[in-house]
Protein backbone atom coordinates (compact mmCIF):
# COMPACT_ATOMS: atom_id res chain seq x y z
CA UNK A 1 0.00 0.00 0.00
CA UNK A 2 1.58 3.31 -0.90
CA UNK A 3 1.43 6.08 1.04
CA UNK A 4 -0.48 9.39 0.56
CA UNK A 5 1.15 12.90 0.36
CA UNK A 6 -1.45 16.49 0.54
CA UNK A 7 0.54 18.91 -0.92
CA UNK A 8 0.80 22.30 -0.04
CA UNK A 9 -0.57 24.82 -2.28
CA UNK A 10 0.74 27.80 -3.32
CA UNK A 11 -0.63 28.63 -6.37
CA UNK A 12 -1.54 32.02 -5.15
CA UNK A 13 -2.23 33.22 -1.39
CA UNK A 14 -6.28 32.69 -1.48
CA UNK A 15 -5.72 28.79 -2.49
CA UNK A 16 -6.90 27.31 1.02
CA UNK A 17 -8.31 24.30 -0.32
CA UNK A 18 -7.26 20.53 0.19
CA UNK A 19 -8.08 17.83 -1.88
CA UNK A 20 -9.09 15.61 1.12
CA UNK A 21 -10.34 16.74 4.03
CA UNK A 22 -8.96 15.70 7.78
CA UNK A 23 -12.67 13.33 8.29
CA UNK A 24 -12.11 11.12 5.06
CA UNK A 25 -8.09 11.18 5.80
CA UNK A 26 -9.12 9.28 8.61
CA UNK A 27 -11.68 6.90 7.25
CA UNK A 28 -8.42 6.20 4.54
CA UNK A 29 -6.61 5.28 6.82
CA UNK A 30 -8.43 3.24 8.74
CA UNK A 31 -9.85 1.46 5.52
CA UNK A 32 -6.27 0.83 3.98
CA UNK A 33 -3.64 1.19 6.63
CA UNK A 34 -1.83 3.68 4.59
CA UNK A 35 0.36 6.53 5.77
CA UNK A 36 -0.76 9.52 5.59
CA UNK A 37 1.02 12.45 5.82
CA UNK A 38 0.49 16.49 4.91
CA UNK A 39 2.74 18.88 3.95
CA UNK A 40 2.62 21.72 6.45
CA UNK A 41 0.82 25.35 5.28
CA UNK A 42 0.31 28.43 6.75
CA UNK A 43 -2.93 28.74 4.31
CA UNK A 44 -4.81 25.73 4.61
CA UNK A 45 -7.78 26.03 5.67
CA UNK A 46 -8.25 22.65 7.26
CA UNK A 47 -5.99 23.14 10.71
CA UNK A 48 -2.49 20.77 11.56
CA UNK A 49 -3.62 18.96 14.61
CA UNK A 50 -7.23 18.32 12.72
CA UNK A 51 -5.45 16.20 10.23
CA UNK A 52 -3.19 14.93 12.61
CA UNK A 53 -6.06 13.85 15.08
CA UNK A 54 -7.25 12.40 11.80
CA UNK A 55 -3.65 10.00 12.06
CA UNK A 56 -2.06 11.76 9.37
CA UNK A 57 1.63 13.00 9.81
CA UNK A 58 3.06 16.72 9.21
CA UNK A 59 6.24 17.04 7.13
CA UNK A 60 7.45 20.07 5.35
CA UNK A 61 8.57 18.40 2.16
CA UNK A 62 7.14 15.86 -0.41
CA UNK A 63 9.64 13.45 0.04
CA UNK A 64 7.40 11.02 2.07
CA UNK A 65 4.64 10.67 -0.40
CA UNK A 66 4.32 7.80 -2.65
CA UNK A 67 0.82 9.26 -4.05
CA UNK A 68 0.57 13.22 -3.78
CA UNK A 69 -2.60 14.97 -3.95
CA UNK A 70 -3.61 18.00 -4.61
CA UNK A 71 -5.46 20.96 -6.21
CA UNK A 72 -3.94 23.25 -8.28
CA UNK A 73 -0.47 22.63 -10.38
CA UNK A 74 2.54 21.57 -8.72
CA UNK A 75 5.86 24.02 -10.31
CA UNK A 76 8.03 22.36 -11.83
CA UNK A 77 11.12 22.64 -9.86
CA UNK A 78 9.11 20.97 -6.70
CA UNK A 79 8.37 17.89 -8.86
CA UNK A 80 10.34 14.68 -8.02
CA UNK A 81 10.84 11.78 -9.48
CA UNK A 82 9.20 8.40 -9.11
CA UNK A 83 5.51 9.59 -7.46
CA UNK A 84 2.49 9.34 -8.90
CA UNK A 85 0.69 12.96 -8.84
CA UNK A 86 -3.16 13.68 -8.95
CA UNK A 87 -4.40 17.29 -9.72
CA UNK A 88 -5.76 19.18 -11.95
CA UNK A 89 -2.52 19.72 -14.17
CA UNK A 90 -4.56 22.03 -17.02
CA UNK A 91 -2.52 20.16 -19.90
CA UNK A 92 -4.90 18.01 -21.55
CA UNK A 93 -6.07 20.73 -24.28
CA UNK A 94 -2.21 20.91 -24.93
CA UNK A 95 -1.87 24.27 -22.96
CA UNK A 96 1.09 25.88 -23.50
CA UNK A 97 1.68 26.48 -19.73
CA UNK A 98 1.15 23.35 -19.08
CA UNK A 99 3.73 21.58 -21.12
CA UNK A 100 7.15 22.14 -18.92
CA UNK A 101 4.98 20.42 -16.55
CA UNK A 102 4.21 17.70 -18.36
CA UNK A 103 7.78 17.22 -19.76
CA UNK A 104 9.32 16.99 -16.13
CA UNK A 105 6.41 14.47 -14.98
CA UNK A 106 7.72 12.38 -18.57
CA UNK A 107 11.52 13.13 -17.66
CA UNK A 108 11.26 12.01 -14.09
CA UNK A 109 9.44 8.56 -14.74
CA UNK A 110 6.39 9.75 -12.73
CA UNK A 111 2.29 8.81 -13.06
CA UNK A 112 0.18 11.60 -13.68
CA UNK A 113 -3.76 11.93 -13.20
CA UNK A 114 -6.20 14.15 -13.71
CA UNK A 115 -8.86 15.19 -11.66
CA UNK A 116 -11.00 16.79 -14.88
CA UNK A 117 -10.47 13.30 -16.78
CA UNK A 118 -12.07 10.84 -14.26
CA UNK A 119 -15.40 10.11 -15.68
CA UNK A 120 -17.87 7.46 -15.55
CA UNK A 121 -19.29 5.38 -18.50
CA UNK A 122 -21.37 8.40 -19.65
CA UNK A 123 -18.02 10.56 -19.37
CA UNK A 124 -19.57 12.68 -17.18
CA UNK A 125 -17.13 13.78 -14.54
CA UNK A 126 -17.33 12.03 -10.94
CA UNK A 127 -14.77 14.56 -9.40
CA UNK A 128 -15.09 18.54 -9.15
CA UNK A 129 -16.14 21.23 -7.10
CA UNK A 130 -19.75 21.50 -8.54
CA UNK A 131 -21.90 24.37 -7.85
CA UNK A 132 -19.23 26.29 -5.31
CA UNK A 133 -17.71 28.49 -8.42
CA UNK A 134 -21.42 29.41 -9.06
CA UNK A 135 -22.24 30.19 -5.53
CA UNK A 136 -19.04 32.32 -4.96
CA UNK A 137 -19.20 33.76 -8.15
CA UNK A 138 -23.06 34.93 -7.87
CA UNK A 139 -22.17 36.18 -3.69
CA UNK A 140 -19.40 38.24 -5.52
CA UNK A 141 -21.17 40.19 -8.48
CA UNK A 142 -23.79 40.93 -5.79
CA UNK A 143 -21.16 42.67 -3.61
CA UNK A 144 -19.25 44.06 -6.43
CA UNK A 145 -22.53 45.94 -8.07
CA UNK A 146 -23.51 47.02 -4.27
CA UNK A 147 -20.13 48.97 -4.15
CA UNK A 148 -20.40 49.90 -7.90
CA UNK A 149 -23.57 51.72 -7.44
CA UNK A 150 -23.23 53.38 -3.90
CA UNK A 151 -20.28 54.40 -5.86
CA UNK A 152 -22.50 56.17 -8.10
CA UNK A 153 -25.23 57.47 -5.41
CA UNK A 154 -27.79 54.94 -6.09
CA UNK A 155 -28.36 53.19 -3.28
CA UNK A 156 -29.01 49.59 -3.18
CA UNK A 157 -29.54 46.41 -0.43
CA UNK A 158 -26.59 45.21 -2.40
CA UNK A 159 -24.15 47.55 -0.40
CA UNK A 160 -24.47 45.08 2.64
CA UNK A 161 -23.35 41.88 0.85
CA UNK A 162 -19.63 40.68 1.75
CA UNK A 163 -17.16 39.25 -0.80
CA UNK A 164 -17.72 35.11 -0.64
CA UNK A 165 -14.40 34.64 0.94
CA UNK A 166 -15.89 36.85 3.84
CA UNK A 167 -18.57 33.99 4.86
CA UNK A 168 -17.76 31.11 6.42
CA UNK A 169 -19.77 28.86 4.41
CA UNK A 170 -22.46 28.95 1.45
CA UNK A 171 -25.18 28.74 4.46
CA UNK A 172 -23.92 31.79 6.21
CA UNK A 173 -23.76 33.52 3.12
CA UNK A 174 -27.61 32.50 2.41
CA UNK A 175 -28.82 33.83 6.06
CA UNK A 176 -27.32 36.96 5.33
CA UNK A 177 -28.68 37.41 2.16
CA UNK A 178 -32.19 36.69 2.88
CA UNK A 179 -31.59 40.02 4.99
CA UNK A 180 -30.73 41.79 2.19
CA UNK A 181 -33.86 40.04 0.57
CA UNK A 182 -36.12 41.45 3.32
CA UNK A 183 -34.79 44.68 2.42
CA UNK A 184 -36.04 44.32 -0.96
CA UNK A 185 -39.20 42.81 -0.21
CA UNK A 186 -39.36 46.27 1.64
CA UNK A 187 -37.75 49.29 -0.16
CA UNK A 188 -37.41 47.54 -3.56
CA UNK A 189 -34.74 49.01 -5.75
CA UNK A 190 -34.71 52.92 -7.43
CA UNK A 191 -36.04 54.21 -10.59
CA UNK A 192 -32.56 54.20 -12.29
CA UNK A 193 -32.43 50.40 -12.10
CA UNK A 194 -35.86 48.51 -12.10
CA UNK A 195 -36.16 45.96 -13.36
CA UNK A 196 -32.77 44.61 -12.05
CA UNK A 197 -32.98 41.01 -14.06
CA UNK A 198 -29.84 39.04 -13.46
CA UNK A 199 -29.67 37.01 -16.72
CA UNK A 200 -27.73 33.27 -16.28
CA UNK A 201 -26.56 31.50 -19.22
CA UNK A 202 -26.08 27.89 -18.39
CA UNK A 203 -28.47 25.47 -16.82
CA UNK A 204 -25.69 23.03 -15.11
CA UNK A 205 -24.08 22.61 -11.98
CA UNK A 206 -22.46 26.07 -11.88
CA UNK A 207 -25.41 27.61 -12.44
CA UNK A 208 -27.24 25.88 -9.86
CA UNK A 209 -25.23 27.38 -7.21
CA UNK A 210 -25.17 30.67 -8.69
CA UNK A 211 -29.29 30.41 -8.70
CA UNK A 212 -30.08 29.24 -5.41
CA UNK A 213 -27.91 32.57 -4.26
CA UNK A 214 -29.99 34.58 -5.96
CA UNK A 215 -33.46 32.84 -5.05
CA UNK A 216 -32.29 33.89 -1.28
CA UNK A 217 -33.80 37.36 -2.90
CA UNK A 218 -36.95 37.87 -3.53
CA UNK A 219 -36.87 36.52 -7.43
CA UNK A 220 -39.29 35.51 -10.42
CA UNK A 221 -38.17 33.34 -13.43
CA UNK A 222 -39.15 34.88 -16.73
CA UNK A 223 -38.48 33.08 -20.31
CA UNK A 224 -35.53 35.03 -22.65
CA UNK A 225 -38.57 35.91 -24.99
CA UNK A 226 -40.51 38.04 -22.13
CA UNK A 227 -37.72 40.15 -21.44
CA UNK A 228 -38.07 43.01 -23.47
CA UNK A 229 -41.93 43.48 -22.88
CA UNK A 230 -40.99 43.13 -19.16
CA UNK A 231 -38.57 45.91 -19.27
CA UNK A 232 -40.31 48.34 -22.08
CA UNK A 233 -43.76 47.66 -20.93
CA UNK A 234 -43.42 49.16 -17.36
CA UNK A 235 -44.93 45.92 -15.64
CA UNK A 236 -42.56 44.82 -13.25
CA UNK A 237 -42.17 44.95 -9.43
CA UNK A 238 -39.19 46.59 -8.28
CA UNK A 239 -39.51 44.80 -4.96
CA UNK A 240 -38.65 41.55 -7.24
CA UNK A 241 -35.14 40.34 -8.84
CA UNK A 242 -36.04 39.21 -12.01
CA UNK A 243 -34.39 35.58 -13.34
CA UNK A 244 -33.77 34.68 -16.62
CA UNK A 245 -31.61 31.32 -17.62
CA UNK A 246 -30.48 31.12 -20.86
CA UNK A 247 -30.24 27.68 -22.82
CA UNK A 248 -28.30 26.76 -26.07
CA UNK A 249 -31.12 27.04 -28.54
CA UNK A 250 -31.46 31.16 -26.51
CA UNK A 251 -27.76 31.95 -27.39
CA UNK A 252 -27.57 30.48 -30.63
CA UNK A 253 -29.37 30.15 -33.90
CA UNK A 254 -28.04 27.61 -37.26
CA UNK A 255 -26.32 29.97 -40.25
CA UNK A 256 -28.74 28.26 -42.66
CA UNK A 257 -31.98 29.50 -40.77
CA UNK A 258 -33.43 25.92 -40.29
CA UNK A 259 -34.36 24.88 -37.14
CA UNK A 260 -32.22 24.19 -34.23
CA UNK A 261 -30.95 20.74 -33.23
CA UNK A 262 -28.71 20.31 -29.87
CA UNK A 263 -26.95 17.20 -30.57
CA UNK A 264 -25.46 18.94 -33.98
CA UNK A 265 -24.75 21.95 -31.94
CA UNK A 266 -22.42 20.08 -30.11
CA UNK A 267 -21.08 18.23 -32.41
CA UNK A 268 -20.93 20.72 -35.25
CA UNK A 269 -20.78 23.88 -33.93
CA UNK A 270 -19.23 25.77 -36.71
CA UNK A 271 -22.73 25.46 -37.97
CA UNK A 272 -24.07 27.87 -35.55
CA UNK A 273 -24.02 31.94 -34.38
CA UNK A 274 -24.61 33.81 -31.41
CA UNK A 275 -28.19 35.56 -31.42
CA UNK A 276 -27.73 36.96 -27.87
CA UNK A 277 -26.75 40.14 -28.58
CA UNK A 278 -30.66 40.62 -28.60
CA UNK A 279 -30.90 40.20 -24.56
CA UNK A 280 -28.39 42.60 -23.47
CA UNK A 281 -30.19 45.81 -23.07
CA UNK A 282 -32.76 44.15 -21.00
CA UNK A 283 -30.26 42.50 -18.50
CA UNK A 284 -28.87 44.29 -15.52
CA UNK A 285 -26.66 41.56 -14.90
CA UNK A 286 -25.06 38.71 -16.67
CA UNK A 287 -23.58 35.37 -14.94
CA UNK A 288 -22.12 33.22 -17.40
CA UNK A 289 -21.77 29.55 -16.32
CA UNK A 290 -21.69 27.54 -19.79
CA UNK A 291 -19.15 25.32 -20.88
CA UNK A 292 -17.16 26.65 -23.90
CA UNK A 293 -14.45 25.88 -26.12
CA UNK A 294 -13.22 27.68 -29.10
CA UNK A 295 -15.23 25.83 -31.87
CA UNK A 296 -17.88 27.95 -30.34
CA UNK A 297 -19.68 30.76 -31.42
CA UNK A 298 -18.65 33.43 -28.26
CA UNK A 299 -22.16 34.93 -26.98
CA UNK A 300 -20.86 38.28 -25.37
CA UNK A 301 -18.53 39.90 -27.90
CA UNK A 302 -16.67 43.24 -28.07
CA UNK A 303 -19.16 44.16 -31.11
CA UNK A 304 -21.89 43.10 -29.60
CA UNK A 305 -21.44 45.62 -26.61
CA UNK A 306 -20.25 48.56 -28.36
CA UNK A 307 -23.58 48.74 -30.42
CA UNK A 308 -25.33 48.33 -26.83
CA UNK A 309 -23.48 51.26 -25.73
CA UNK A 310 -23.52 53.34 -29.05
CA UNK A 311 -27.73 53.00 -28.69
CA UNK A 312 -27.70 53.53 -24.84
CA UNK A 313 -24.93 55.80 -23.74
CA UNK A 314 -26.07 53.94 -19.99
CA UNK A 315 -26.93 50.99 -20.65
CA UNK A 316 -29.03 48.64 -18.23
CA UNK A 317 -26.12 46.08 -18.58
CA UNK A 318 -24.35 46.84 -15.59
CA UNK A 319 -21.87 43.83 -14.53
CA UNK A 320 -20.84 40.42 -15.92
CA UNK A 321 -19.72 37.96 -13.45
CA UNK A 322 -17.89 34.98 -16.20
CA UNK A 323 -17.96 32.17 -13.62
CA UNK A 324 -16.79 30.01 -16.50
CA UNK A 325 -13.56 32.66 -17.09
CA UNK A 326 -12.12 31.44 -20.56
CA UNK A 327 -10.16 34.87 -21.29
CA UNK A 328 -10.91 36.35 -24.87
CA UNK A 329 -13.42 32.94 -24.80
CA UNK A 330 -17.33 33.09 -25.08
CA UNK A 331 -17.79 36.70 -22.74
CA UNK A 332 -15.08 38.48 -25.40
CA UNK A 333 -14.24 41.39 -22.80
CA UNK A 334 -12.98 39.10 -20.46
CA UNK A 335 -9.20 39.72 -21.34
CA UNK A 336 -7.59 38.58 -17.81
CA UNK A 337 -8.44 36.57 -15.28
CA UNK A 338 -8.19 38.01 -12.02
CA UNK A 339 -8.11 36.69 -7.67
CA UNK A 340 -9.85 37.30 -5.14
CA UNK A 341 -7.43 40.46 -3.59
CA UNK A 342 -8.41 42.54 -7.20
CA UNK A 343 -11.56 40.55 -8.74
CA UNK A 344 -12.40 42.58 -10.88
CA UNK A 345 -11.75 45.51 -14.13
CA UNK A 346 -13.94 47.95 -15.26
CA UNK A 347 -14.68 47.36 -19.36
CA UNK A 348 -14.85 50.62 -22.09
CA UNK A 349 -16.91 49.23 -25.35
CA UNK A 350 -16.52 51.61 -27.49
CA UNK A 351 -12.44 51.79 -27.00
CA UNK A 352 -11.95 47.81 -25.88
CA UNK A 353 -9.96 48.98 -22.96
CA UNK A 354 -9.99 47.97 -19.40
CA UNK A 355 -9.70 49.42 -16.03
CA UNK A 356 -8.79 47.52 -12.39
CA UNK A 357 -11.28 47.78 -10.32
CA UNK A 358 -15.31 48.15 -10.34
CA UNK A 359 -16.00 51.64 -8.81
CA UNK A 360 -16.01 54.05 -11.91
CA UNK A 361 -17.05 54.29 -15.71
CA UNK A 362 -18.04 50.97 -17.70
CA UNK A 363 -18.94 47.37 -17.07
CA UNK A 364 -17.81 45.59 -14.15
CA UNK A 365 -16.55 42.01 -15.24
CA UNK A 366 -15.45 39.78 -12.33
CA UNK A 367 -13.04 37.24 -13.81
CA UNK A 368 -11.80 35.44 -10.98
CA UNK A 369 -10.27 31.85 -12.26
CA UNK A 370 -10.60 29.44 -8.97
CA UNK A 371 -13.91 30.57 -7.58
CA UNK A 372 -14.55 27.28 -5.32
CA UNK A 373 -11.46 28.40 -3.52
CA UNK A 374 -13.47 31.48 -1.27
CA UNK A 375 -15.41 28.80 -0.65
CA UNK A 376 -12.62 26.46 0.86
CA UNK A 377 -14.63 24.50 3.70
CA UNK A 378 -17.67 23.76 1.60
CA UNK A 379 -16.07 23.45 -1.04
CA UNK A 380 -12.62 21.22 -0.22
CA UNK A 381 -15.23 18.80 2.32
CA UNK A 382 -17.63 17.78 -1.50
CA UNK A 383 -14.39 17.61 -3.50
CA UNK A 384 -13.04 15.24 -0.75
CA UNK A 385 -16.10 13.26 -0.58
CA UNK A 386 -16.43 12.28 -4.05
CA UNK A 387 -12.60 11.73 -4.40
CA UNK A 388 -12.40 9.25 -1.07
CA UNK A 389 -14.21 6.19 -2.81
CA UNK A 390 -11.32 6.11 -5.37
CA UNK A 391 -8.27 6.62 -3.18
CA UNK A 392 -7.59 3.08 -1.96
CA UNK A 393 -7.41 1.71 -5.54
CA UNK A 394 -4.85 4.63 -6.12
CA UNK A 395 -2.91 3.58 -3.07
CA UNK A 396 -3.21 -0.08 -3.98
CA UNK A 397 -2.44 -0.07 -7.38
CA UNK A 398 0.53 -2.08 -8.42
CA UNK A 399 2.53 0.52 -10.39
CA UNK A 400 5.67 -1.75 -11.23
CA UNK A 401 2.78 -3.59 -13.99
CA UNK A 402 1.49 -1.86 -16.97
CA UNK A 403 -1.51 0.53 -16.77
CA UNK A 404 -3.91 -2.35 -17.88
CA UNK A 405 -3.26 -4.78 -15.34
CA UNK A 406 -2.12 -1.96 -12.40
CA UNK A 407 -5.69 -2.76 -10.42
CA UNK A 408 -6.80 1.25 -10.94
CA UNK A 409 -10.59 1.35 -11.39
CA UNK A 410 -11.66 1.69 -14.86
CA UNK A 411 -12.44 5.58 -13.74
CA UNK A 412 -9.25 6.59 -12.52
CA UNK A 413 -7.52 4.60 -15.66
CA UNK A 414 -8.78 6.90 -18.19
CA UNK A 415 -7.33 9.77 -15.85
CA UNK A 416 -4.15 8.60 -16.25
CA UNK A 417 -2.06 11.26 -18.77
CA UNK A 418 1.32 10.32 -18.12
CA UNK A 419 2.13 6.35 -16.42
CA UNK A 420 5.80 5.81 -15.55
CA UNK A 421 6.95 8.50 -17.74
CA UNK A 422 5.11 7.99 -20.96
CA UNK A 423 1.99 9.22 -22.12
CA UNK A 424 -0.90 6.87 -22.24
CA UNK A 425 -2.71 6.11 -25.46
CA UNK A 426 -5.64 8.27 -24.83
CA UNK A 427 -3.28 11.01 -24.49
CA UNK A 428 -0.51 10.56 -27.29
CA UNK A 429 -2.24 13.95 -28.84
CA UNK A 430 -0.34 15.91 -26.61
CA UNK A 431 3.25 15.02 -28.55
CA UNK A 432 2.34 17.48 -30.48
CA UNK A 433 2.27 20.09 -28.14
CA UNK A 434 4.98 19.15 -26.39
Amino acid sequence: MKSLLIRAEDKNIWEKRAPIVPDDIKKIVEQTGAEAFVEESEKRFFSASDYEKAGAKLCSSMEQGDVIFGVKEIPEEKLLDGKTYIFFSHTIKGQPSGMPLLKKIMAGGSTLIDYEKITDEKNRRLIYFGRYAGDAGAIDILHLMGEYWENKGISTPFKKCLPAHQYSSVEDAKKELEKVGNEIKKDGFPDQLAPVVFGILGYGNVSGGAQQIIDCLPSKRVEPEELENLVKSGDFDAKTVYVTIFKEKDLVKKTDGKEFDLNEYFTHPERYESIFDQYLPFCTVLINAVYWDKQYPKFVTWEGLKALCEKYPEPKLCGIADITCDTNGSVECNVKSTDSGMPAYLVDPLNQKITDGHKGDGIVVLAVDNLPCELPNDSSTFFSNQLTPFVASILGADYDSDLESSGLLPEIKKAVIVYKGNLTPNYKYLEKFL
